[in-house]
């Protein structure tokens, strides 16, 4: 469990870039302390809390890369075609009954351990058999088609570092080394809830002046993306006591909590107001568009002490695309460090615009576009609330503090949204 105290934060400043927040996060939250042992089939996606060393050189032994035929690259006549008689096969998973003599070739199939004194393979298709031996035509140079034990990576040499995120390819690599568990950090314990009288819940009758809540789906689906076991808190009420009582109360069972909504000035916006009277506000509005209206602070674990820890949490706006785009800033780098993660910064790529747009100096903007042959055309619509403009547009393109303008042509940066979502 992390341990944050009250001004563990201890950030003044009253609207935040997305830079120096992420920056406070790296630098102020410690990680989640503890370990749990899982199964590789379990770990996917968790964090690896401890280093992995290399137990033995991967792959194991001098072996082939290819199907073909092994022998000592010296033995060839250089500059023309090399006849070498045949003298053993050496299939997957066998050793050589027999090293080949100087001058001779072994049958080998790709995987195969090479025969003593071999160091360079012909690919079958490559040679020419003829009777009881192969022609090997010029040209190889000295250990092709071969793969020297510990060419991935030696033995004793650092496999995988501390907090890597458990993928596919990690995963494998560890199969590889022969570990049947690995020992990973604690899933980080998110609370969700979405705030407002004019909310209901899917599944429910709507009243006469109510919506149906999808922030609060959309940012658990974003979240089990993560490494995370996240909890539906539900729809708090726009009451300033109960919401102060319900975020006190979940503080002390989460290491992160997560709202939507309530984060503004208006009169029935209590999020911000039940931080900063149940613990530490430390900022609340970022310098982005679509949402600039976003509470971070912590509150205490038990009572109004922070002797046992704090727990951080971030109000996002209420509207779909400013829930999504601050999640993106804050939400995720921070379950990330909770988690012990390594940083990983959101992919960028390059593309051209295909539209013109004006903004504001000093916040980042994010233009939801469709994107088509590299060039990104802007989706009709502007709305923060238009959850279409999610569901049918390609990436957000993302304008920095500088940027006064986009034309047509110009070179942009879009992140991807099959890369966020």
């Amino acid at each position: 469990m992390a341990q944050l105290s009250d001004d563990c934060f201890a950030f003044g400043g009253p609207l935040l870039s997305v830079e120096a927040a992420e920056a406070l996060i790296a630098e102020r939250i410690p990680p989640i302390q503890g370990a749990e042992t899982l199964p590789l089939t379990e770990a996917a996606g968790r964090v690896l809390a401890r280093a992995l060393h290399a137990s033995l050189p991967l792959p194991p032994f001098f072996n082939s890369a290819v199907d073909g035929y092994a022998f000592r690259h010296a033995d060839l006549t250089p500059g023309e075609p090399s006849l070498l008689p045949l003298a053993g096969r050496i299939a997957a998973g066998h050793v050589a009954e027999q090293a080949p003599a100087p001058g001779q070739a072994a049958r080998i199939f790709t995987g195969a351990p090479m025969p003593p004194g071999a160091d360079t393979v012909v690919m079958q298709e490559d040679a020419v058999a003829e009777g009881r031996g192969v022609w090997v035509p010029p040209g190889l140079k000295p250990g092709a088609n071969a793969r020297p034990a510990g060419e991935d990576v030696a033995a004793g040499a650092l496999a995988l570092p501390a907090g890597r995120r458990l993928r596919a390819p990690e995963i494998g690599l560890a199969a590889a080394l022969g570990h049947a568990a690995l020992p990973v950090v604690p899933r980080v314990r998110v609370g969700v809830f979405s705030t407002g009288d004019e909310l209901a819940t899917p599944g429910t009758p709507l009243g006469p002046a109510q919506a149906y809540d999808s922030n609060r789906f959309t940012l658990l689906a974003l979240l089990a993306r993560l490494p995370v076991m996240a909890s539906d808190l539900g729809i708090l009420p726009d009451d300033p006591a109960a919401t102060a009582a319900a975020l006190r109360a979940a503080a002390g069972s989460h290491d992160l909590l997560l709202t939507s909504g309530g984060v503004s000035t208006g009169e029935e916006d209590h999020v911000r107001a039940a931080i900063e009277a149940g613990g530490r506000l430390v900022f609340w509005r970022l310098a982005v568009k679509p949402g600039r209206p976003v509470a971070m602070g912590v509150l205490p674990k038990s009572g109004g002490d922070f002797a046992a820890g704090g727990t951080p949490v971030i109000g996002l706006p209420g509207n779909p695309v400013a829930a999504v785009v601050t999640f993106l800033h804050l939400a995720r780098p921070l379950v990330l460090r909770l988690a012990g993660a390594l940083p990983e910064v959101l992919p960028r790529f390059p593309a051209e615009a295909g539209f013109s747009y004006r903004k504001k100096a000093g916040r980042r903007e994010y233009v939801r576009v469709r994107l088509r042959d590299g060039v990104a055309f802007k989706f009709e619509r502007e709305g923060a609330g238009l959850l279409t403009s999610l569901t049918e547009s390609d990436a957000f393109v993302e304008l920095p503090e500088a940027v006064l303008s986009v034309a047509p042509g110009d070179a942009v940066r879009v992140l991807p949204f099959a890369t966020l979502f």
